[in-house]
């Protein structure tokens, strides 16, 4: 623990799907991802003295995320970890609760602190960009709170730990945006079996044995760093902000009477990104557009069998833009509005593509992948004016 005048401040990336979509909800399924370098950072304070269950608020949440800009948390009588006060939990107020459970777990007391949140994943009206801002936030606070109680935890831990506290809010996702989050740079990501997951929580009982879950292998899971590619990404940006959990549980519910068709799709995905995967590991660059380029057909199938718009009209203007001037392109993440990737040989003249996008109403993002170094089993010693993805301390 560290002394109540010291501080956390952490910082965790945005991510962007290169390739995967919907196949990797499902466990055991592939997709690549990149971090890109804007961010979610947030500033932890401890305040004055520890807390018990008793104590009515244990801190407050402030961030532009939330409509009335700010949000008291307090510890629930049952076993003294955090809850919302008067709403329901959230991915912040679920990430303080799986990282003080495992401190709990280890004999040490609870602390009593406030959260301030800042956000570089929206526009300047607040408008979301489609870049992972729910696991960026999850990852962020698993990382400052981590940070206070001195956790030494490296990136798959704090990829568990943020999958718990994610799970528990929306059990829809994959976590391939946690994993780009927690990871960096260019991803190869498998999902592991969520069902096992749960069932393991609930096995563990009430509150669960975090540590155990932690230390355990998870069914299906790997994730794993790859070297970046000489091909150059671009992102456009449609305007049209659009909700993952919707787009993904309907694809879902349309693509259940399909007969083989979803199997096919999943089976043709996985061997997509098996190839693709091993071209940006060999830097082979016709192969990994190759690679883009079959993953936006499979994608176009299972918009037909599913019967949901994945690539709107705005990302097909932006990827018939990008293909006239030699760039590989498809939709990014779940579709239906939001981004799109275009990876770009040398002879790409970008500058001529991002001006066509931003004729045809898309806005070329100013985003690079963000990689932060292999390791982060250990606070940072970092200027407090430019926070890395570990927790740095700081004066409060």
């Amino acid at each position: 623990m560290t002394p109540d005048a010291d501080g956390v401040v952490c910082r965790a990336p945005g991510k962007l799907y290169i390739a995967g979509e919907y196949a990797v909800v499902e466990p055991g399924h592939r997709a690549v991802l990149v971090a890109v370098d804007r961010f979610i950072t947030i500033r932890l304070t401890p305040r004055a003295s520890t807390c018990s269950p008793a104590d009515e608020r244990a801190g407050t949440i402030r961030s532009v995320l939330y409509a009335t800009s700010s949000r008291p948390w307090r510890r629930r009588p049952q076993d003294g970890l955090a809850e919302a006060v008067g709403e329901d939990d959230d991915y912040v107020i679920s990430a303080i609760r799986v990282v003080e459970a495992l401190v709990a777990q280890g004999g040490n007391r609870l602390r009593a602190f406030d959260l301030d949140i800042s956000s570089e994943l929206d526009d300047a009206s607040g408008r979301k960009l489609g870049l992972g801002s729910s696991s960026a936030v999850t990852v962020a606070t698993v990382r400052a709170v981590a940070g206070l109680y001195g956790l030494g935890l490296d990136d798959l831990s704090v990829y568990k730990l943020a999958m718990l506290a994610s799970d528990a809010i929306e059990p829809i996702g994959s976590g391939g945006d946690i994993a780009a989050s927690a990871v960096t740079g260019w991803v190869a990501y498998t999902s592991p079996d969520r069902s096992w997951l749960r069932q393991a929580r609930q096995r563990a009982g009430a509150g669960g044995c975090v540590s155990g879950l932690v230390k355990a292998d998870w069914p299906g899971l790997s994730i794993r760093r790859l070297t970046p590619p000489s091909l150059r990404l671009q992102v456009g940006w449609t305007g049209a902000p659009a909700s993952t959990p919707a787009l993904v549980a309907g694809v879902q519910t349309g693509s259940q009477d399909s007969g083989g068709s979803y199997a096919a799709f999943l089976q043709d995905s996985q061997d997509c990104l098996a190839s693709l995967i091993a071209a940006i590991e060999d830097d082979d660059a016709r192969q990994v557009m190759a690679g883009i380029e079959q993953n936006r057909i499979l994608l176009a199938g299972l918009s037909r069998i599913s019967g949901r718009v994945i690539e709107t009209a705005e990302l097909t203007r932006l990827v018939e833009i990008a293909r006239g001037h030699g760039a590989a392109a498809k939709s990014s993440g779940a579709g239906g509005g939001d981004c799109g990737i275009a990876l770009c040989p040398p002879a790409t003249d970008i500058a001529a593509m991002r001006t066509a996008w931003e004729a045809a109403g898309v806005r070329p993002l100013e985003l690079s992948v963000h990689s932060r170094g292999p390791s982060t089993d250990s606070p940072a010693d970092a200027p407090t004016d430019s926070p890395t993805d570990s927790p740095v301390k700081v004066a409060s």
